[in-house]
């Protein structure tokens, strides 16, 4: 590419890049692209092996050796664990005669959280046009059908869009801080049936005798952790899932990050029965995996949500992201927000139906997120 002198590496294994260098590129802001979270899913067998995913993680050199640009990349084998819903895509292509999989996808595995993808130093443009350029070389180069680049941030869509990636939009629920004092404070916010139903659930948590406990940094144990990998499979138990966490991964995180890491863990009759665990960015909490050995009435909305708000009103956090999914959360103070994912479809009809697809449920999401602010708890005037 013109202007930039560079060398496109891969890697298959991230603890053979030097973790100074790539924290250097991914900052302090995002937990979920640092070098110790993507490290613990693969020491913990998360990704690799038969997991679908094998990290092929793409490396932008210059002249001199020093590192430019990564990003976080898998071949992945199938389309689980993404929260980018393709299988439609998979399946309409191969009842056309084509092969799907594999496929190439710059992402944080399991983990539908928006932040950086296309790492660059200083956060140059060119450097991250030559990453996009890189990886629809590798589609390319392996004659695969696609690449993905899920949960990117908005500024980063033009660029891409200009290289002739295909930009798809989705929905999440963010409650955002509006300088609150404290909890009461945003609900003084709140239309008078919501903020009455807030109270009375979690007064309800009170009076069943259920302690909120927040741990962070050192206060959390390996026994904490132990704990919690119970709650998390007792969660994929229920829904009949697959459990893409190994209890090793859980145990790195708390070895690597503990200090980036919230767990909300609830205590009854001298025990803990419940645990939700949270990342901590620099402007906003992250909620992940929660789960529980018994079904205590509104203790979900309590440890995932309220106890989130808590924090990130104590700690000055700009907002909380609950995860994928959820029109219950609007109700307690989560609004609508669009995510943003980038896609390269290698076969130029299929890539057509594609872009006709994206056109109409791009117009269905805008239509559902109006509709979803209309319903907003929050009183008018707000």
């Amino acid at each position: 590419m013109d202007g930039l002198d560079f060398t496109l590496e891969q890697s298959r294994d991230i603890s053979a890049i030097s973790a100074d260098e790539w924290n250097r590129l991914a900052g302090d802001g995002n937990p979920f692209v640092r070098h110790e979270f993507l490290q613990a899913m693969e020491t913990g067998g998360g990704v690799g092996n038969d997991s679908g995913w094998d990290p092929l993680h793409l490396l932008l050199r210059d002249s001199e050796g020093s590192l430019l640009g990564v990003v976080p990349h898998y071949i992945k084998h199938h389309s689980y664990g993404e929260y980018i819903f393709d299988h439609s895509w998979a399946d309409g292509f191969m009842r056309a005669g084509g092969q799907y999989y594999p496929k190439l996808l710059g992402a944080v595995p399991f983990t539908p959280a928006t932040g950086p993808r296309l790492l660059a130093y200083d956060n140059r443009d060119d450097i991250k046009v030559a990453l996009a350029y890189g990886i629809t070389q590798m589609v390319d180069k392996y004659g695969l059908s696609s690449a993905h680049l899920n949960f990117l941030p908005e500024d980063d869509l033009p660029a891409l869009e200009a290289a002739g990636w295909l930009i798809r939009s989705g929905l999440q629920f963010h409650w955002h801080n509006n300088g609150y004092k404290d909890f009461d404070d945003f609900l003084s916010g709140l239309s008078s049936r919501k903020r009455k139903n807030i109270k009375k659930e979690r007064q309800s948590i009170r009076d069943a005798g259920v302690h909120m406990i927040a741990l962070t940094g050192e206060d959390i144990t390996p026994a904490h952790i132990d704990i919690f990998f119970r709650f998390y499979m007792s969660t994929i138990d229920r829904k009949w899932g697959g459990a893409y966490l190994t209890h090793d991964v859980f145990r790195h995180l708390q070895q690597m990050m503990a200090d980036k890491i919230l767990l909300v863990m609830a205590e009854y009759q001298g025990r803990i029965i419940a645990g939700a665990i949270n990342f901590i960015g620099d402007d906003c909490l992250y909620g992940r995996n929660w789960g529980a050995d018994l079904d205590i009435p509104n203790l979900h909305f309590e440890a995932c949500y309220y106890q989130a708000i808590d924090f990130a009103i104590a700690h000055g956090l700009a907002r909380v992201e609950a995860g994928a999914q959820g029109f219950h959360k609007v109700q307690r103070g989560y609004l609508p927000a669009k995510t943003y994912s980038a896609h390269w479809i290698a076969h130029d009809g299929f890539k057509d139906a594609i872009a006709r697809f994206l056109v109409a449920e791009s117009r269905g999401i805008e239509a559902e997120k109006n509709h979803i602010d209309f319903v907003s708890p929050f009183k008018k005037d707000n």
